[in-house]
């Protein structure tokens, strides 16, 4: 049976109960050498699935984007030997063909935060980064997207940023002509720290606001951080559709390999 681990935050805190899982959720904290990781397990009939909120912390707040560890984050995900691993991000939109409540998958990544990122602080090893996403994995959650919302919005490129701040409209009018459609603010440590592990990965970019200045309706519009998680949990079902699909058809094409 295939075994995904999921990377979420915004609006995914109650990923697990969409699931039909067979038997009751549970709970593992997993030590790492940064810190220990609250991982909730989902047991379904077509295999497993693992689910990380990148913003756990050990009391009642969320950590902000510019104080995860990610480290901790992907090394507890790679210690449960995953098939395959899901980032879920909230994004700002840029495009058109996006608008808030549509999610798409992520075919590269534009980052731009100062910070670096890897598990090999004390030497030198550079990773390729070419080709960051699995291809058949992505091709498994468009035709999922597709079915699910009538079509997938096909290479969407996200922009890294730190926040914990949105953008300002001159800052996405610069990463838009640096070829961004959408903007996030947790996507690059986590890709950059995936492609040194090398488990096959895709990213689920979930729009979930316009971007600063490309709202049609009024582009003075303010961005409210309650709203967009409010939105970002309605895309819920969506996602535990395409994990599920992963599950399915990645299982076969293993077995067929």
């Amino acid at each position: 049976m295939s075994r995904i681990a999921v990377i979420c935050g915004t609006g995914m805190s109650d990923l697990s109960l969409e699931f039909d899982t067979i038997e009751p959720n549970s709970s593992v904290r997993i030590e790492t050498n940064w810190g220990e990781v609250p991982v909730t397990l989902s047991k379904l009939s077509e295999g497993s699935v693992a689910i990380l909120d990148r913003h756990h912390s050990s009391g009642r707040n969320r950590t902000p984007p510019h104080m995860i560890e990610h480290r901790a984050n992907v090394m507890a995900i790679e210690s449960l030997k995953p098939d395959i691993i899901v980032s879920i991000n909230s994004v700002g939109s840029m495009r058109k063909d996006m608008p808030p409540g549509i999610i798409g998958v992520t075919s590269d990544v534009l980052d731009l935060a100062v910070k670096p990122w890897t598990f090999y602080d004390e030497n030198a090893v550079h990773y390729d980064r070419t080709s960051i996403f699995d291809d058949q994995c992505s091709g498994i959650c468009t035709r999922s997207l597709s079915s699910s919302q009538g079509f997938s919005p096909a290479g969407v490129i996200v922009a890294q940023c730190v926040g914990p701040q949105f953008e300002s409209p001159s800052e996405i009018i610069a990463l838009e002509k640096l070829g961004a459609d959408t903007v996030g603010m947790t996507l690059g440590p986590e890709s950059r720290l995936i492609s040194e592990i090398g488990t096959p990965y895709v990213a689920l970019a979930c729009s979930s606001n316009w971007a600063a200045g490309k709202d049609p309706r009024d582009p003075k519009a303010n961005i409210d951080h309650h709203s967009v998680d409010k939105l970002a949990s309605t895309m819920r079902s969506r996602i535990s559709e395409c994990i599920t699909s992963l599950l399915t058809e990645y299982r076969i094409h293993q077995s067929q390999s």
